[in-house]
This record gives structure tokens, C-alpha cells and sequence, in this order.
């Protein structure tokens, strides 16, 4: 019986998963989309929502520290929070440039959305092994539109 089993195994043993989960998400922040077999989109879609997650609170930090003068007695624990956030997401990619963009650049734009980051999307069926074929790829965040004066 798989009692308290919640994760796929993808035929891989542990490293590999994790070196297909690691290099999946990189893909998905570098290039926003990323076509791969149903199975593994839906695998990597909670570990990149989670990395999104962090992401958004060393943002929140960041942008508290611009807002703080340095002589506050909260810009130390501030900082060190925003380290810790960003050594939490670099121990999975290893790239400090990746994780800059991904602080920086992609969280700021979820920083009014909980949760629902990325979303998934059925292509079709591969030529070769007939296996089904998604898109896992980044939901732009909605730009509102202010209609003053109209």
C-alpha cells in the first residue's frame, strides 16, 4: 500500500528527480515557458510556486530596507532576512545571477497574487511515443488600467 506516498517517482531514483525538478524550474524562470510531458509539469509546477513564494517575501524585504534610514533599529533583522530568503532559493539553482532575477524581476510582478503562478497547458500528444505534451509557463500578472478622466 503507498500510505503517505504524495510524490511522483518518474522512474528516476532521487538524484535524478531532483536534478530534473532543479533544471525544469531553471528553465521556467529563465525563458517563463518551458514544453515537457504532462506528468513532469505537474511535478515541477509546486516546487516552482514555492521558489515564487520565497521569492515575493525577500522583495517584500527589500523593499521594507529601501524604506528604512540606516540608523533603524529593524534594518539588521530586515537584511538578514532577505540573505536567508535568497540562500534558501540559491541552494536549489546554485546561480546568484538566476536568483536576482528571480527576486528582483519575477516576484515583484506576484506580489499582489496569492499563489496561482504558473499555469499548465496541454499541447497535444508527442510524434515519436504518443506521450502528452504540456506547457508549464508563468501567468503574467494583470497591469491595471486606470480609466481617469474618461
Amino acid at each position: 500500500m503507498r500510505h503517505r506516498i504524495n510524490k511522483k517517482k518518474l522512474n528516476r531514483p532521487h538524484s535524478q528527480r531532483v536534478a530534473l525538478m532543479r533544471n525544469l524550474a531553471r528553465e521556467v524562470f529563465e525563458h517563463g515557458t518551458v514544453m515537457t510531458t504532462t506528468t513532469k509539469a505537474k511535478f515541477v509546477k509546486p516546487f516552482v510556486e514555492s521558489i515564487i513564494t520565497k521569492a515575493k517575501e525577500a522583495a517584500l524585504c527589500a523593499k521594507q530596507i529601501a524604506e528604512k534610514t540606516d540608523t533603524d533599529p529593524e534594518l539588521l533583522t530586515l537584511k538578514s532576512r532577505n540573505v536567508a530568503l535568497r540562500r534558501e532559493i540559491n541552494r536549489h539553482f546554485g546561480d546568484r545571477k538566476l536568483v536576482k532575477k528571480i527576486c528582483d524581476e519575477i516576484a515583484v510582478d506576484y506580489l499582489d497574487r496569492n499563489g496561482g503562478y504558473t499555469r499548465i497547458v496541454k499541447v497535444g500528444h508527442r510524434r515519436g511515443d504518443a506521450a502528452e505534451v504540456s506547457i508549464l509557463q508563468l501567468v503574467k500578472p494583470e497591469k491595471t488600467v486606470s480609466t481617469e478622466g474618461n
